[in-house]
């Protein structure tokens, strides 16, 4: 992985626990799009791990030698199965294309700048098996120093949350506090926990489960994708859950893509998302009429990056 994150990626392979020696296929599914060179260290952590029967890797487009170390790995290792030529679909039109090609009972999503740490898929596997339909469990998502990093878990994101933390108003004074919607400064829990949204860089589900839910919305290219599928888990009656032992470490930012190309399709989303959730004529219109404005504080946020020092 050229020394990214070499230091804080533990290399050896997580053992196989006793109680998953007899179990349901494990697939993991990726989704690509000019990822640079974490790919390299992400790929080697999933097929390292002894749970992972398929790896399901979908390329929505690759520079030529990310794209030639794929179809390498792909001939290599009989596990890999690569999806490729259908160019740049969007994440949640990729990962449904993954989860149809994939074979195995669980689905494990995973982004391809996510380092899987010991026993992560373990963990997620054995806290998804015997929970009443539909369920998702998200891993923790950690940084780099192995903090826990902003929209592991999350609240309730309603238009009002989601104003009211993108301006940061809501860490202002205690009486805002109910606003905001990132939950890393809570208290970790000692076990699997019910939460509103977890992350979409790592988690898994049953496959009856995903199909029940009709898989991700297609009308999202880029983010809030999970967003919309937890809110639809908990919409039929299931359950969302925040594993704080299933580990993955997520470097973020590491597309080659414009960041402000990136944060555009995220204020898109988002804007989508209100406008879905939206109940009633009077909910609607606000949620049409305040569109521009969630689109335009997304792309505002790259923007004040650059001015604060952040690498874009």
């Amino acid at each position: 992985m050229n020394g990214i994150a070499a230091s804080i990626v533990a290399h050896e392979p997580a053992p196989t626990p006793e109680f998953l020696t007899a179990r349901r296929g494990v697939s993991v599914v990726m989704v690509v799009y000019m990822t640079g060179p974490a790919i390299e260290e992400s790929v080697e952590r999933v097929l390292n791990d002894p749970l992972v029967d398929e790896f399901v890797i979908v390329d929505n487009g690759s520079t030529g030698p990310e794209a030639a170390h794929l179809r390498s790995l792909a001939e290599r290792d009989k596990r890999v199965v690569l999806l490729s030529g259908h160019g740049n679909v969007g994440f949640a039109r990729g990962a449904n294309l993954g989860a149809r090609t994939a074979s195995g009972d669980i689905l494990v999503f995973l982004n391809p700048d996510a380092f899987l740490q010991p026993r992560c898929i373990a963990e997620l596997v054995r806290e998804i098996e015997g929970r009443p339909s539909p369920c998702i469990v998200g891993g923790r998502v950690l940084n780099t120093d192995l903090t826990e990093q902003r929209g592991a878990r999350r609240g309730e994101i309603t238009l009002m949350n989601a104003l009211m933390s993108l301006s940061q108003l809501a860490g202002k004074t205690a009486a805002w506090r109910r606003y905001e919607v990132h939950w890393e400064d809570e208290a970790v829990p000692d076990k699997a926990a019910a939460v509103p949204t977890i992350s979409g860089a790592c988690f898994c589900m049953r496959r009856e489960d995903f199909e029940a839910v009709k898989g991700f919305d297609e009308g999202y290219f880029l983010h809030v994708e999970d967003v919309d599928l937890c809110w639809r888990v908990r919409e039929m009656g299931g359950r969302v859950l925040f594993h704080p032992k299933a580990e993955v470490i997520h470097l973020g930012h590491t597309s080659l893509t414009s960041p402000i190309r990136v944060e555009f399709h995220k204020g898109v989303g988002l804007a989508r998302y209100f406008r879905k959730r939206a109940v009633g004529v009077t909910q609607s219109v606000i949620a049409w009429l305040m569109s521009p404005i969630v689109v335009g504080a997304a792309v505002v946020r790259p923007v004040m990056w650059r001015f604060r020092g952040r690498a874009g």
